[in-house]
């Protein structure tokens, strides 16, 4: 079971919980205990430069994941919540 931190939490090491249980970009958007900017927060740091694999640009594997993700993958995540959000 993941475990969630409330988002006005101060004392957090990282500026994003590690991803813990996601497989899939896709999943963080189906995840009904996140809200939109719970969403956002980990979609946004698993797009992220900080999240890139070495020697391979158009790869991500964010903290707390198994493996890497395709970037296009994330940001047609992100793009969904934010259709989602706007509509």
């Amino acid at each position: 079971m993941r475990t969630h931190t409330h988002a006005n939490d101060r004392a957090r090491p990282w500026p994003v919980r590690p991803a813990v249980g996601f497989l899939h970009p896709l999943e963080v958007l189906k995840d009904q205990d996140l809200d939109l900017a719970e969403k956002r927060e980990i979609l946004a740091a698993w797009a992220s430069d900080a999240s890139a694999v070495e020697h391979r640009p158009s790869q991500r594997w964010l903290l707390g994941t198994p493996g890497p993700v395709p970037l296009s993958e994330v940001l047609s995540a992100l793009r969904r919540l934010d259709r989602d959000m706007f509509s």
